[in-house]
Parts: C-alpha cells; structure tokens; sequence
C-alpha cells in the first residue's frame, strides 16, 4: 500500500510539474537547496551571501527549498519555499538557474533554457565516490547520480586531483569549474563576528582555543570509535600550546540521537545540531577527524590537525575504499588514545605546514577565497537582471498576460 500511494503521488508531482514547465522561466531567479531541504548550509549558502552582499537589491530573485520553513524564518534576502510543496515545484520550474550540492530526483526535469550548477559537498575526498564506490551503493542511488549527471551543466572543483575525480567517476563530460569551493571562502576571512557568537552563547572566557571533534559516521552504527578522552587532550593542549582549551563536538547527522551517549564533560560541548560546520572550522584551533572530507577544508587554516582511526584496517576492508593513505596525508594520524596524546606532544608546526604546502602542490589547490566572486561572474553570464520576452513576476502575472 505505501508503495503504491509512493507511486500515485509522484505521478501527481510529474504531472504538476508538466504543467509549470510550460510557464516561462523567470531569467533572472535563482532556486537553491542544500542536502535535499534539510539546511541553510554548504556551497548554495555561500553563493547566496555573496550575491546578497554584492549585488544590488533585486537583481537576482533568491528562492530556497527547506523541508521547514519555521527552522530558518530569520532569513533576509531570500525568498523560501517548502519543498514538495505546489509552490516549490512551480519555483523550480520557472528558475533559470538550479544550485544544488547533492543529487536531483527525478522530480526535476530540467527545462533546455534552464542551467543547473552542480557545487557537489566536498572540495576533495577521502572516501571514494560515485563510479568509484558503485558496488558499495545502492542500485537506486547510482540510477539517480547518473540521470543527475546529465542534467548537469557545471560541477565545480576544489583542485586539480577531484577534477580527475570527477571526469573518471561522476558519469558527466560536461564543463568542469576549476575555481575553488564556495564555501571554503570563509577559510580565507578572519571573521572574528562567528567566535564571538559562539563564545558569548557558551559563557566562556574570550581567550578560549576550540578544537574540534567531526568524525564522520560508520556504516554499522558502530560507536565505540568515538571513544576519545576528551579531558586527556584538553589537558594536553593546555600543557603544549598554553591557554584554556574546549571541545567542539560536531558529529555527522547520522549520529544525532547518539550524541548524548558520547559527549560529555567540563569544557566539551556538542554542536551536533550546529547549522554550519563550515563556521566551526573557521573558528577551531585545532581539528580531531577520521575520514571525514573536511580535514581538505581545514587544510587550507594551516591549523593542526590529528585523525583518530583506532577501525582503520577494518573501515578500509569492509566500510569504503579511500583515494589516499592516511599514513601519507601530511596530516597526523593515531589508532588509540595514548597514541594521540603522543602525537599532540610531538607535534611540529613547521614541519607540519612544510607537508601541507607539499600536498596542497600535488593536488593543484584552486583555492584562494575567490570562488564565490568567480561564479558569480558566471552566474551573471548566464541571467538577465531584467524582465525580457515575456517572463513575468507570478504565475497570476503570466495568466493575466497570456493571450488565448
């Protein structure tokens, strides 16, 4: 029965959607989502801010997809609808520029004078993906990527080595962007406004270093390698760069409802609910992940950064391929508790940076904290501030207008 109720109302939306096609695509409005609805966050939000901050009012029309309105009422600038909703698929329709950092359903059909600009969630990975990893996902996710695929008219890319990525593994031939990642432009800003919020919400010395927990999550829910003794290596921070220390804890998504069983303590607070890791990584001193892809993006503070990988062996045999050694990134890795408090006593800026700058090298960063204003370049190339040949405001607009 659900299947079949799945299957009527998706034949409904196709329907609806039939209809909104036919409707002249507004030349300047621009549809945003981020990871299905679910957030204001990643590469869509950093092209939005910029485009907010450096274009006069009005000449592009914002519209954003979230599955809850009430989660992101404070927003200016922008127009927001519910996904799924009437509204939404008339929005996504008429748009002439679709920005997304995930996969598209087959909801949406892409219109010939329409542009849609893939920003993809990483700038580099660690864990393989797509074509890469295709008997590692499921059937139905792999049919999806690759009708996605040819939907697409631009992917954009952090560096030399996810562009070969992406033209070996993303089932896409089309233009690749080789400009940086959007929302790693805020890596490149000393923004002291985010610490502050943070500080002040956690009634905190101003002084204190942060260094952040994001591990990414295990495909059999296994929680006993998020086991870090946070007191251990708070203390340790204090005693080898100095100063009050605390924990960020940002576990991934899928970890949510576990948080509660693996934060705890004085000084260790979870922001595992926290809108934007992007910002956390801005304000963190110090980086504790595993096979997380945003050890890349932290990369680029010059920041130390340790993984803990105490399943390394049994992650790379059973969870997912990598495209790297660990034990050749320039970053330090540890397999146990005393093993990372060893490597936060040893640890050796200078060098540590000399290994960075070696990989971000091999890997031809692209990189510089401009991404943001180069796609808006082109996003201007492509829209038309002003109404021409027929493209009108509402679909009350367009009715009134049309001559039958």
């Amino acid at each position: 029965m659900i299947e079949i109720i799945s299957t009527l109302k998706k034949k409904i939306a196709l329907l609806i959607i039939s209809f909104f096609n036919r409707l002249p695509v507004k030349k300047n409005k621009i549809f945003l989502f981020s990871y299905y609805g679910s957030q204001y966050g990643c590469n869509p939000k950093y092209i939005t801010e910029y485009i907010l901050d450096n274009c006069p009012t009005g000449k592009f029309d914002l519209v954003w997809a979230f599955n809850d309105l009430k989660l992101n009422e404070g927003l200016q600038g922008i127009r927001k609808v519910r996904t799924m909703s009437l509204r939404y698929f008339y929005e996504l329709c008429t748009s002439k520029v679709v920005i997304t950092n995930f996969r598209t359903t087959d909801l949406f059909v892409k219109r010939v004078d329409q542009y849609y600009i893939q920003t993809w969630h990483s700038s580099l990975r660690l864990k393989q993906i797509e074509k890469d990893a295709e008997s590692s996902l499921p059937c139905h996710y792999v049919e999806m990527a690759k009708k996605d695929s040819q939907k697409c008219d631009l992917l954009l890319s952090g560096c030399q080595y996810s562009t070969e990525i992406f033209q070996r593994s993303f089932w896409y031939n089309g233009k690749i962007f080789e400009h940086g990642t959007p929302r790693n432009d805020l890596l490149f800003r000393n923004d002291t406004t985010i610490k502050r919020k943070i500080i002040d919400s956690l009634k905190i010395s101003e002084d204190t270093k942060f260094i952040m927990y994001a591990p990414t999550f295990r495909r059999n829910n296994n929680l006993d390698v998020y086991d870090l003794d946070y007191p251990k290596i708070l203390e340790k921070l204090r005693t080898k760069f100095g100063g009050e220390w605390a924990f960020l804890i940002k576990l991934h998504p899928h970890l949510l409802s576990k948080s509660g069983h693996l934060i705890y303590g004085e000084n260790i607070f979870d922001f595992t609910t926290y809108h934007d890791v992007q910002e956390l990584l801005s304000v963190s001193d110090a980086l504790v992940s595993d096979y997380s892809s945003i050890i890349f993006d932290f990369a680029l503070t010059q920041r130390p950064c340790f993984l803990y990988v105490p399943d390394f062996d049994d992650y790379v045999d059973n969870d997912r391929k990598l495209y790297f050694d660990i034990r050749h990134l320039p970053f330090v890795s540890s397999y146990d508790n005393d093993d990372l408090i060893n490597k936060i006593e040893n640890f050796n800026p200078e060098q540590y940076r000399q290994k960075l700058r070696v990989f971000l090298q091999s890997i031809n960063s692209f990189e510089d904290g401009r991404a943001c204003e180069r796609i808006l370049t082109h996003i201007s190339e492509i829209c038309v501030s002003e109404k021409k040949g027929g493209t009108y405001e509402t679909l009350q607009d367009w009715l009134y207008n049309r001559s039958f």
